[in-house]
């Protein structure tokens, strides 16, 4: 790799990259938009000094940094890059990049990708993301955090019923819900025989939807922000299509009619996870693109989202699932971590070639070209989980630090069980003890959003990456074991008992 910028070459000599030992535990990528501009190469040098990491640059391809990657071996790779290189296919590519630096199937590093407006807010980024983050607040456009259990002070705009909006004011308090009020209003409207009438239609009042969201998030100040309904890298639509949010000059704002308004920031760093949404983590070449505009404007230290159409929806929806089905334990990059590693799992279970297939994003028709690409590498005939398994597979984007500790407060009495893992020379202890209230039907994900993520396996995410770690003899457990992390598919434990995994490593 050649450094072409003096500011850099001069930081690698001061932390010692010209010296680096063969492994590394992070690993910051300079991406071709950065090495030249000496403002961004200030949050390379400002990143790689936090994590004492090594610097890596490319050329053209971030490809070219993958014999870089398999010296380091590292378990945490940020990259940092102007918004006008990013898009879909960089995302997808540095999906499957993240698999390729061994042989095995699963990802080899947790990735993030460094990014902004411009470099103060790409430092901004890394800046926010320095100290740790307990989730207390959030909002959200979703019904399926209702309950609220997870927040001191939670509000959401509902979207399965049109107008119901509900709040948690505080942690002692409990949810209240209320409707919006509805008017007859002229649609277009679709008729049984395919005809397109416009009729009477009851329906909110689109500014009402879009004037509540806005209060609630500037009343709410969220640590956390989770959104569905339509989008685009333009636009975040309100349930049920009633008005938008947009991004200008990086600055998101409430498209109200003839009125448009910023959104009221109270300056707090934040999560922001459009689990339910098209398009908008596609930064798509464009410093104007939604994606940007909530990393600026919208101080989220963290985004994660779908750089395509979603349908299926495994991908961000088990993320989700596996963050909050046991809060406080995973941090947000292990959850999706984990999640596209239980994905890689069930893809070889169904076929070893599932795992490697790429779906064919850029013909027409896409999923019969899809199924029939399937059928020709495995000879099956694809279902619907093939499908959405392979779509969903590399088009997360994950923005941020991966190594940031930001993580869901813990609900004392959910916390029903305890792991701890001990390294006795050549082997690896890991020891769950489940408590008496334990519920294994919660650990398996409470049924949370079961027609994208059905139930979850036991999951271990490494205090330490092992070497080389694989189920020791005579052990019955069917279970994903690799450097980073244990996924066992046959936990089925029992309140108050103890149970023992046994690996052999390296």
């Amino acid at each position: 790799m050649k450094v072409s910028n003096f500011i850099l070459g001069v930081f690698f000599f001061l932390v010692g990259c010209q010296c680096v030992p063969e492994a590394k535990e992070y690993v910051v990528i300079a991406g071709k938009g950065v090495t030249t501009d000496s403002a961004w190469n200030k949050v390379v040098a400002s990143l790689a000094e936090k994590h004492q990491a090594a610097v890596v640059t490319y050329s053209e391809k971030i490809d070219e940094v993958m014999p870089e990657l398999r010296k380091f071996r590292p378990r945490y790779v940020a990259v940092v890059e102007k918004p006008e290189t990013l898009n879909r296919d960089y995302v997808i590519r540095l999906n499957q990049l993240s698999r390729q630096v061994d042989d095995d199937i699963y990802a080899d590093f947790l990735w993030g990708i460094i990014t902004g407006y411009d470099a103060q807010a790409a430092m901004k980024m890394v800046d926010n993301s320095t100290e740790p983050l307990v989730i207390k607040d959030a909002v959200a456009t979703i019904m399926e955090l209702h309950s609220g259990k997870w927040f001191d002070r939670f509000a959401w705009v509902d979207d399965h019923t049109q107008g119901l909006w509900g709040e948690k004011k505080s942690k002692e308090d409990t949810i209240v819900t209320y409707q919006l009020p509805f008017k007859s209003v002229k649609a277009m409207v679709r008729m049984p025989n395919g005809q397109v009438k416009n009729v009477m239609v009851n329906k909110v009042n689109p500014t009402d939807e879009m004037q509540t969201f806005y209060n609630i998030y500037e009343q709410y100040s969220p640590d956390l922000v989770v959104t569905a309904a339509h989008a685009t890298e333009r636009n975040l639509e309100m349930p049920f299509s009633l008005g938008n949010i947009k991004a200008k000059n990086g600055i998101l704002y409430m498209d109200f009619p003839g009125n448009p308004q910023n959104l009221k920031e109270s300056g707090k760093r934040k999560v922001y996870l459009p689990i339910g949404n098209c398009l908008i983590a596609n930064v798509d070449n464009t410093k104007e693109s939604m994606a940007i505009g909530w990393m600026n404007s919208g101080n989220a230290a963290t985004m994660v989202g779908y750089v395509v159409t979603t349908w299926y929806g495994r991908n961000g929806w088990g993320g989700l699932k596996y963050f909050l089905t046991t809060p406080g334990r995973y941090t947000t990059a292990e959850a999706f971590y984990l999640n596209q590693q239980d994905m890689m799992y069930q893809l070889n279970a169904w076929s070893p070639k599932l795992a490697s297939l790429n779906f064919p994003f850029d013909v027409q028709d896409r999923f019969a070209s899809g199924a029939q690409v399937i059928k020709d590498s495995t000879g099956i005939e694809a279902t619907i989980d093939h499908l959405g398994f392979l779509h969903d597979r590399d088009v997360l984007a994950y923005y941020g630090d991966p190594k940031w500790n930001v993580r869901l407060q813990e609900i004392p009495e959910e916390n029903d069980f305890t792991v701890s893992s001990e390294i006795k020379e050549k082997k690896c202890i890991v020891t769950v003890t489940t408590g008496e209230n334990f519920s294994l039907e919660r650990m398996k994900g409470d049924h949370f959003k079961e027609e994208h993520v059905l139930d979850l396996p036991f999951s271990y995410f490494f205090p330490q990456r092992l070497s080389n770690p694989r189920l020791a003899a005579g052990q019955t457990w069917k279970a994903a074991v690799d450097e980073n992390f244990l996924l066992v598919y046959n936990a089925d434990f029992e309140p108050g008992k103890t149970y023992t995994i046994e690996l052999d490593v390296d």
